[in-house]
């Protein structure tokens, strides 16, 4: 009877010093705070590796051909209408962050927004299309969120607009093992890699130049200390049963072999 009751209060112990009780802007003055933080810019800008759909359009549909692959058709079973989809062009951008358009031959679009670069392509196929309109979307848009959260791994992304927070919600939300006040946020800029460290708990967050994710970001959720502990001591428990494993290993082969030559 001591003995169960002693495991259950160790258990109750561990439970609560695992769990993360602090809570997202626990400094939050609603009052003080309402409609006094900027959203702030969230626009991407175009970086090399980046694949970039654009696809061009006009009043005359037949006159924007050259800018854009044929479209694909196909006939569905029982059917015997064509239905025909869009053929979406891709441009990779080159480590130099340039891209090679048709009949304006190379841009270098490292730096430029969507819109900035739809705005130059219209500008230089004007002269020979009416009424261009160019449309810009990025194909690989994705962050990565590693660490103590519920469902890690690669989430791609829909929208332009992705916040630290958005990429958590997607990956689960935290465990409890999670560090609200050390999560870590992995850039690379400028040929550099940059880091970055967040306090979920502080409303300050909303006022950070990194509260809004560009491509090919990593979140990571640091654990906290009871975490660290237990996996600490997993890893301990591993390597000490891998040692007595092979010990029994060793012994029975000895044991074995002596048995062998005893009954000889």
């Amino acid at each position: 009877m001591r003995i169960n009751v002693l495991g259950i209060l160790f258990l109750l112990f561990v439970t609560s010093a695992c769990t993360n009780k602090t809570t997202y802007f626990a400094n939050l003055d609603v009052e003080q705070m309402s409609g006094k933080i900027d959203v702030g810019d969230y626009e991407l800008r175009i970086a090399p590796d980046d694949m970039l759909s654009i696809t061009v359009s006009s009043v005359v549909p037949d006159a924007a051909a050259p800018y854009n692959l044929p479209a694909v058709s196909y006939s569905e079973p029982g059917k015997s209408e064509l239905t025909i989809v869009p053929n979406l062009q891709v441009y990779t951008v080159s480590r130099d962050g340039d891209i090679y358009f048709p009949t304006v031959g190379r841009i270098h679009v490292e730096g430029m927004t969507r819109n900035e670069l739809a705005k130059y392509i219209e500008d230089k196929i004007r002269p020979e299309l009416e009424d261009p309109f160019v449309l810009v979307q990025f194909m690989n848009f994705k962050v990565v969120v590693l660490g103590e959260v519920k469902n890690p791994g690669q989430i791609p992304v829909q929208t332009e607009r992705v916040s630290i927070l958005d990429a958590i919600g997607a990956a689960g939300d935290l465990t409890v093992y999670g560090e609200r006040e050390n999560v870590l946020l992995i850039r690379e800029e400028n040929g550099k890699r940059i880091y970055h460290r967040f306090n979920l708990s502080d409303v300050s967050i909303f006022e950070s130049p990194y509260f809004y994710l560009r491509q090919n970001d990593v979140v990571y959720v640091m654990p906290n200390k009871a975490q660290q502990k237990n996996s600490n001591y997993n890893q301990f428990s591993q390597y000490r049963i891998s040692i007595v494993s092979t010990v029994v290993s060793a012994v029975s082969v000895l044991t074995s072999l002596a048995i062998a030559l005893f009954i000889r």
